[in-house]
Formats: C-alpha cells, sequence, structure tokens
C-alpha cells in the first residue's frame, strides 16, 4: 500500500503533468521550472520549510491563547507566523524554488493561521461575530469554487496581489485585536453594537484594518469568481 509521501508526490505528478499538457498547448515549453508558471514536484524546499513551521507556530499559539496563559507569547506566534506568510512566497520566487506542494499548502496555511485568530478573538469576545462567519464562510465559497473548478483544470487558480493584501491587513488586525492596544475612541458614525470603532465605542485599533481586511476579501473572491468562470468558460468552449 502506497504511503502518504508517495501518494503526496502521486497527486502534485498529476497536477504537474496536467498543467505541462496546458502549457504546451499555450505554447509555453520554455519557462523554467520552479518558476510561478511552472512549478517543481519537489517537496523538501526552503519555501515549503517555512509553510511547515507556519503551522506549528499557529498551533502553539492556540493553545497558549485558549487556556489564557502568557499572551505576549501567544502574540508573538501568531505575529511570527503570519510574518513567513510574507517570507515563504519571497523566498520560493527569488530562489525559483516555486513548487506545486507550495502553491497548494500556502493559501491552506493562510486559512488555517486565519481560522485560529478569528475565533480565538471570537472566543474571548474581543470580535463581533458577523467577522468569523464572513472570513470563514468566503474561504468555504472559494474552496467549493476550487472543488467545482478541478473538473475543468488541475491546476489550482494562482493566488492573486489583493488577496495578499487583504490576508496581511486581516493578520495585521488580529495582532493588535490580541495586543489590545493602542485604544482608540470610536468614531461615532454608526450606532450599530457590531462595527466596534465604527460606532462610539473605544477599540483596538486593529479593528479597522480588520474592517479593510475584509472589504479586500471580499473583492478577492469577486476576482476569483471572475476568473473561475473564465477557466469554466474556455474549457467547455475547447470541448465544443
Amino acid at each position: 500500500m502506497p504511503t502518504r509521501t508517495e501518494r503526496l508526490r502521486e497527486a502534485i505528478k498529476n497536477i504537474a503533468d496536467s498543467d505541462a499538457a496546458e502549457r504546451q498547448r499555450q505554447g509555453l515549453q520554455d519557462v523554467p521550472v520552479g518558476s510561478s508558471q511552472n512549478p517543481s514536484t519537489k517537496i523538501l524546499t526552503v519555501a515549503n520549510v517555512i509553510t511547515f513551521c507556519r503551522l506549528a507556530l499557529t498551533l502553539v499559539f492556540l493553545a497558549l491563547f485558549i487556556r489564557h496563559e502568557h499572551r505576549v507569547a501567544a502574540l508573538a506566534c501568531y505575529a511570527v507566523a503570519a510574518v513567513t506568510d510574507f517570507l515563504d512566497g519571497q523566498i520560493a520566487r527569488r530562489t525559483q524554488t516555486v513548487s506545486w506542494l507550495g502553491k497548494i499548502m500556502d493559501p491552506v496555511m493562510d486559512r488555517v493561521l486565519l481560522f485560529t485568530g478569528v475565533l480565538g478573538l471570537l472566543f474571548n469576545g474581543e470580535l463581533p461575530l458577523w467577522v468569523p462567519v464572513f472570513v470563514i464562510g468566503r474561504d468555504v465559497y472559494l474552496a467549493i469554487g476550487g472543488a467545482v473548478l478541478q473538473r475543468y483544470r488541475k491546476r489550482p487558480v494562482d493566488v492573486v496581489y489583493i488577496g495578499k493584501i487583504a490576508t496581511a491587513l486581516l493578520m495585521f488586525g488580529f495582532c493588535d485585536l490580541l495586543l489590545g492596544a493602542p485604544v482608540v475612541s470610536g468614531l461615532g458614525l454608526v450606532g450599530a453594537s457590531w462595527l466596534p470603532g465604527l460606532n462610539a465605542e473605544p477599540a483596538a485599533v486593529g479593528i479597522f484594518f480588520v474592517y479593510a481586511g475584509c472589504a479586500f476579501s471580499f473583492a478577492t473572491a469577486c476576482v476569483y469568481t471572475k476568473k473561475g468562470l473564465e477557466v469554466r468558460s474556455l474549457a467547455t468552449g475547447d470541448a465544443a
């Protein structure tokens, strides 16, 4: 029976072979291996190790946070994990070691980090309910869309830049909310209790970054939806 590593390698190879056929149809056979347009099938790369370290830091953060112990240490773990989101991608692109495993796992680890942050803050009563509902709901929607697109193309849709901005804003906002400072006076723009900071209640400045991150997240969902429809249209057009 194949081991997990062997199954993982086989799954990556299938994606790579499908993508190679797609590049051949588009006349892009000469794209260097390890670039964003032609990821390698390697598993053990520096960027991938950093990606998995992000998962380990996220789990340590969650363990510390839910026990209400060492909040500063929990914040440090979360902040370092958030920084690695930028670091692994930069290393992979600059050293031309972009891999299929990295392209698949990087957004997954991002989601795990975001979900632990947003749920931890929710359970501590430091975040309104609609934020985790929106963040998790958007990702469920995109996950379903990605699964549907597998019928038309094995290669996952590439991460878009606006999505990285959304993730960075949310992570920074969550870090500041975990820190709980600086606290600013409410703007008094609305009377809704579920919009701290925008109403008259004082709030940590991080909440405004969370709002901006949610806005960019919505825009990202629109971009991915458009790309998904283009992929389906192209695939069904070819079939016709």
